[in-house]
């Protein structure tokens, strides 16, 4: 049995356990493709905006337009009941909206509905991944009238040269009425994957930016910016003013809202200009999901209590760490358990408090972080550490396979290895870069991405640790050697190592520079040569370790040698484990069940969770029955040996 070929029964026993626990504990329901769940939201939005044209006064004003709200409605109940018919809610809504269509309703009862609908898909859907910034307005004016001036007109009124061939008519950009009730996003799937059954075509040919840009510039043709708009930038947060029309966001009819969402639309650019803090998207996600759990939207709710902990507080650990560990802890905890408290079992009392609560700890952790500057020292140490916990994980299994393959006399088979990891370090900076400059990852985002590698690489080394512990014998690894090892080189199969030092590797990468960056918020310009000194420190140490665990692992026995290799490897799968469970929580695609003590050993990947205690001690107890099974063996095979006599 080759390390590319591990006992098939163990594999699949072992997987289907591992997919067993994690979903019959987490209780999460697979959701629909997102690319479909968009094309619903855009259907829902459609009718809500273009109904207005089709009924008036409870009589037909335009048959066409009836006839395709009509449609439009049926469609969205069908492709409801087949993509989310363990949603019963979804499935009421666009039932009854495709009733009020066919019973000629109001155009508040449309809009209503629709908009119910829209907002619990989009409860649903994943986080979006948003540009980091458009294009120059004047640039984006003139794809507009590349592109689409033809049909919609040079100023977005409907009027363009072709106008008159086409049914239903071009939208008309500046109908304040109609853009009041359409978000940025719908107008962005418009552009990206065009309108079925209209000659909206789609412009997958332009670049993601050139398409939000015309979203955004579409967006604006109905609003107007005041002179001085430039210089406030709206507190309502981005992502909301895409996912959301004015309406929507704004039901409370609050006259100051509807000024900031008039320059918001009206003067988009002002959004990009500058980025929020990550204690104040936590503040505001934890208001706005206050306000959602008052309106019984409590998917809504917990999405944005998700976020204020990934796109906000979790940013900032770190930081806080350094002035007070306990403060840190219990903000985190109070996140992760209010999304537990954000649905109609608990009242609007119990959440205010729990909100309050939380919001309370967060001006206190704020006053830390801002009143009292990071010392010197606090700044050395969190740089140190940072690094020291992201990168010994991820050396110690680089190190293990380069130890292998340096043992196994096939030092040739090392670039495979180093391919991996170099390549993992080049798509870290490429995604970090991406983030800044091009599109936001969101916090969930990132989290699935980190606990989905390591749940990966935790298999994958379990499984590695098991083949070396098949050859402890040093009669059996070079008999190994002789029969596999050639083969298996001439067969490409040193490929595995390297994506398993992809992974390993990757996954560590981009949460370091993201620590990086916000150790960087909190340091005066004078300190950055302390948190240099942290780093390079770190990488002083992470380079001893290597050079000392391949000098003296090399010279090791071959038993000793796999012996010793086995633990480190099942050990580390133990803590990957750990941690996927843990990141998969945050991103609350595995739902947090509490066990009834507190216990929480970080450099462990530990949590007091149901989840994350069954799996780890799942790879603990497989682990001592593949370590003992060998030693029952021996010691059986040795009481049944027969002495004879010379």
């Amino acid at each position: 049995m080759s390390i590319y070929s591990y006992s098939s029964r163990l594999t699949m026993s072992f997987s289907a356990l591992f997919l067993f626990i994690a979903i019959s504990v987490s209780g999460y329901a697979t959701a629909a493709p997102a690319d479909q769940l968009r094309q619903l939201l855009q259907l829902a939005e459609y009718v809500g905006v273009d109904y207005s044209a089709a009924v008036s006064e409870g009589e037909i004003a335009d048959p066409a337009e009836y006839q395709e709200m009509v449609e439009f409605s049926a469609l969205i109940l069908e492709k409801s009941q087949r993509l989310l018919e363990d949603k019963p809610e979804i499935i009421g809504l666009a039932k009854s909206l495709q009733t009020a269509v066919t019973d000629k309703r109001d155009i508040a009862v449309i809009q209503s509905l629709s908009s119910q609908l829209r907002s619990k898909m989009l409860a649903l859907s994943p986080q979006l991944s948003l540009p980091r910034a458009l294009a120059a307005k004047a640039t984006t004016q003139q794809f507009f009238e590349n592109n689409c001036a033809s049909c919609h007109g040079l100023t977005g009124k409907g009027d363009g040269i072709l106008a008159q061939q086409l049914e239903p008519t071009p939208t008309d950009f500046t109908d304040k009425e109609r853009a009041l009730n359409r978000s940025l996003l719908g107008l962005y799937d418009a552009i990206s994957e065009g309108i079925e059954g209209t000659a909206m075509p789609s412009f997958k040919q332009l670049s993601e930016q050139q398409r939000w840009s015309l979203a955004f510039y579409a967006g604006s043709l109905a609003f107007t910016a005041s002179d001085n708009a430039a210089n406030n930038k709206p507190a309502l947060a981005l992502q909301d003013l895409v996912l959301y029309s004015p309406a929507d966001l704004n039901r409370q009819d609050d006259a100051g809202l509807w000024l900031e969402l008039e320059q918001a639309r009206g003067n988009p650019a002002v959004l990009f200009q500058q980025k929020q803090s990550p204690l104040a998207i936590a503040r505001q996600r934890l208001n706005e999901a206050v306000l959602a759990h008052h309106q019984g939207e409590y998917d809504k709710a917990t999405h944005l209590a998700v976020s204020a902990y990934l796109d906000g507080f979790e940013l900032l650990e770190n930081n806080l760490d350094a002035r007070d560990k306990v403060l840190r802890r219990s903000i985190e905890l109070k996140l992760l358990a209010l999304r537990q408290q954000l649905n109609s079992q608990h009242t609007i009392q119990q959440v205010d408090q729990a909100i309050e609560t939380v919001l309370l700890e967060l001006q206190q952790a704020e006053a830390l972080l801002t009143e009292h500057a990071m010392s010197n020292s606090a700044l050395f140490s969190a740089s140190f550490l940072i690094l020291l916990r992201e990168g010994l994980e991820a050396l110690l299994v680089i190190i293990a396979l380069s130890t292998l393959l340096l043992r196994a006399q096939k030092k040739e088979a090392l670039r495979y290895l180093h391919i991996g990891w170099v390549t993992a370090l080049v798509a870290g900076g490429v995604t970090w870069w991406v983030a800044q400059y091009l599109i936001t990852i969101s916090g969930a985002s990132r989290e699935i991405m980190e606990g989905v590698a390591a749940l990966i690489a935790a298999i994958v080394l379990f499984y590695v640790g098991f083949w070396m512990h098949s050859k402890t014998n040093a009669e059996q690894w070079q008999s190994y050697i002789q029969k596999n090892i050639d083969r298996n080189l001439k067969a490409g199969t040193l490929w595995g190592i390297s994506g398993l030092a992809f992974i390993t590797v990757y996954r560590e990468v981009f949460e370091t520079v993201l620590f990086y960056q916000s150790l960087l918020t909190q340091a005066a310009a004078s300190q950055q040569v302390h948190l240099i000194s942290g780093f390079g420190l770190a990488v002083l140490v992470l380079f001893v370790i290597a050079w000392a665990m391949v000098k003296y692992s090399v010279k090791l026995p071959i038993a000793k040698f796999f012996s010793t290799t086995t633990y480190l490897l099942l050990a580390l799968s133990f803590v990957l484990a750990g941690k996927a469970i843990t990141a998969l929580q945050e991103a609350a695609i595995i739902t947090i069940s509490p066990l009834p003590f507190t216990l929480h050993i970080e450099w462990l990947g530990i949590n007091s969770t149901w989840q994350g205690m069954l799996v780890q001690l799942s790879i603990l107890l497989l682990s001592i029955l593949l370590l003992t099974k060998r030693w029952l063996k021996a010691k059986w095979q040795a009481s049944h040996i027969t002495v004879r006599k010379p």
